[in-house]
């Protein structure tokens, strides 16, 4: 127990270590899934290079989702939240951030900006795809990334559409729950004010999304992150703006439900159909 607590203090006192799991491990594949994909091998501006599969939609492609998944694992465990996308008329786009699964590299709260714009630049230099017709979906960390990165984006005139699903609002304010959560680190959840980088605060930058419309999902029972991180979020954006609590979901399980699925597809028919008239790519 004392050396749990220790870890969990010193993971605080290093800042970064405590919101990046990573795992190299490759534990699904694709084609374990019944999916085409192709391997994508791509490099951030800072060199680091990084590695995400593309899953071309099975018919006419009503336009393409940028995934970026949560903070343990890697793309391998977090392609299930959406293998089913595909099938629905969405390419999708997983990346690996730097220093999980095959991408190179140490995880790091700026890195994984240049990360998630590295993937931008990598759609966006495809002529299969339609570059009017891009959304971004982010899970949990991924949300937290994504609405930085939206919100001071040079490519947010091609993003359609923001999601997120159990995105906490703040670096610093999860970090201090978690410490006051457990009686032997209640003491220290001051500590965060100190150590934990906020630069890239979630909820400093969500107003800045705006005029992209953005789609807030939140499970009412995550006892990962709270829900009231989403009304946060939800509350400090600007509007066109969402919000979907689904009562009965936990973290990043909201999208199991079929009617809420159902309805976060026409969410993204309907927002992709506002992009401006583009030339459509051939179907694959």
């Amino acid at each position: 127990m004392r050396r749990a607590v220790l870890a969990l203090l010193l993971a605080v006192a290093g800042c970064t270590s405590v919101f990046f799991q990573p795992h190299r491990i490759q534990v699904h594949t694709p084609e374990q899934l019944g999916l085409r994909s192709e391997v994508a091998h791509l490099r951030a501006a800072d060199g680091v290079a990084l590695y995400g599969w593309y899953l071309p939609a099975r018919a006419n492609a009503a336009g393409t989702v940028l995934f970026l998944h949560g903070n343990a694992e890697n793309i391998s465990t977090h392609i299930a939240s959406v293998a089913w996308m595909p099938a629905q008329g969405f390419n999708v786009f997983l990346i690996d951030y730097r220093g999980y699964g095959a991408s190179e590299g140490t995880a790091s709260l700026a890195g994984a900006q240049l990360d998630i714009d590295a993937a931008m630049q990598w759609l966006l230099a495809r002529k299969d795809i339609d570059a009017q017709r891009i959304a971004i979906f982010g899970q949990s960390l991924g949300g937290a990334l994504a609405i930085y990165n939206v919100a001071h984006s040079p490519y947010r005139e091609h993003v359609r559409a923001l999601v997120t699903d159990s995105a906490f609002s703040d670096y610093r304010s999860i970090v201090s729950e978690k410490l006051a959560g457990f009686w032997l680190t209640w003491p220290f959840q001051w500590l965060p004010r100190l150590t934990v980088d906020d630069a890239y605060s979630p909820l400093a930058a969500v107003a800045a999304v705006s005029p992209i419309p953005l789609l807030v999902i939140h499970g009412g029972r995550d006892a990962i992150v709270p829900v009231e991180h989403a009304r946060r979020l939800f509350d400090a954006a600007r509007q066109p703006k969402e919000l979907w609590i689904e009562p009965q979901a936990g973290h990043i399980q909201s999208l199991r439900d079929e009617a809420l699925r159902a309805r976060f597809i026409d969410y993204l028919r309907s927002a992709f159909a506002a992009a401006p008239d583009a030339a459509r790519p051939p179907a694959r």
